[in-house]
């Protein structure tokens, strides 16, 4: 493996220049154990094996019952959905990917212009490792991590200037990622019975990290992950992928691919909001394959808490009736048991239940 030092300092590992570099087998550190290799999948198009599809055409009419039960619906069965109709421009979903794969084909030189600071957790720039772990099987993937909310956190200095529109156009992505936020958290809260800005006011000041992900080909894809299985930590998520998708849900102890939609935006649930709605809402078990042949682009917008935020269930959800089912936690600790452990698929919210 070639290793190649960054600004920040420090060993830096990149997937892409290894398959630059002619490499013909995983390295050691990239396979995963046999239980975790994507052997056993599903790759099944059909509608009733994938997660829902919402039309958000009708989101200010009176379709938004519909809406509001679809949604519900999909956030108890699966913890994820793509939705369509959203209202976020379609040129703006293909110039973030178009940006992001314009930046991975420029000479690694000048991506590590941009490294993440070498062993710290979700660091902003360009880099490969997720984990603090000195130990943790790697990911086949490299990504640029942006910091976009709150304005305070944003430095677009730090941020590629090639091509010349990337900057700008990340800034308009958050915006509009923002927005969907804020109407997918609504709904969500009305969905259950809460209070419309329920979940809104206990994320307080939310923080949001785009990530631009680049999963080069790989010689031995049976071996390895592009990202493995995890729930996300915060408390939505959204994520577009190009037409080579990759990305798979775990339901009903069975792997199953999320086909790529044009133009559709895919929502997965967050651990947060597992616990806001005390479980009856699941946060979604997801990872990413990788193939042979093509690589795969795909960017996540995470919208999470504050670290200060105090999470727990909502009290008008957790009665005599149904006890608290997560004991409280505060983000930040959350979030540093999750990058310094390892997700391990949800063993971190499995730690909170109140049984466990």
């Amino acid at each position: 493996m070639d290793l190649l030092s960054g600004k920040n300092g420090g060993s830096i590992d990149r997937v892409q220049a290894l398959i630059q570099d002619g490499l013909k087998q995983v390295p050691d550190e990239y396979i995963q154990p046999p239980s975790l290799r994507p052997t056993l999948t599903i790759h099944n198009s059909s509608l009733s094996n994938q997660p829902p599809v919402i039309d958000l055409s009708e989101f200010h009419t009176n379709s938004l019952e519909r809406i509001r039960h679809e949604v519900g619906q999909a956030c108890r069965e699966w913890g994820v959905f793509q939705v369509i109709n959203h209202g976020v421009p379609t040129r703006l979903l293909e110039e973030m990917k178009d940006i992001g794969l314009k930046f991975f084909e420029c000479p690694l030189e000048e991506k590590l212009q941009y490294a993440c600071k070498s062993g710290s957790a979700a660091s902003e720039g360009y880099g490969s490792r997720m984990l603090v772990k000195e130990d943790q099987i790697l990911d086949w993937r490299d990504y640029f991590n942006h910091h976009t909310l709150p304005l305070a956190r944003r430095n677009p200095s730090r941020w590629p200037h090639h091509p010349p529109s990337y900057r700008e156009t990340v800034e308009k992505y958050s915006e509009q990622m923002k927005l969907l936020a804020q109407m997918l958290l609504t709904v969500i809260s009305e969905s259950i019975g809460l209070p419309s800005s329920y979940i809104q006011e206990v994320i307080e000041e939310p923080y949001q990290n785009i990530a631009i992900s680049y999963y080069p080909p790989c010689p031995q894809p049976e071996l390895t992950l592009g990202l493995q299985p995890h729930s996300d930590m915060g408390a939505i998520t959204f994520l577009i992928q190009d037409e080579v998708g990759g990305l798979q849900v775990l339901k009903g102890g069975q792997w199953i691919t999320v086909q790529p939609l044009q133009d559709a935006i895919v929502v997965n649930l967050g651990d947060q909001t597992q616990i806001w709605t005390n479980g009856a809402y699941k946060s979604v078990e997801h990872r990413a394959i990788v193939n042979a042949l093509k690589a795969r682009i795909s960017v996540a917008t995470f919208y999470d808490p504050s670290k200060q935020t105090k999470i727990y269930p909502a009290p008008e959800l957790a009665t005599n009736d149904s006890p608290p089912r997560y004991r409280e936690v505060i983000y930040g600790d959350y979030v540093s048991a999750w990058y310094s452990k390892g997700p391990e698929g949800k063993r971190n919210i499995d730690r909170l239940a109140v049984d466990s």
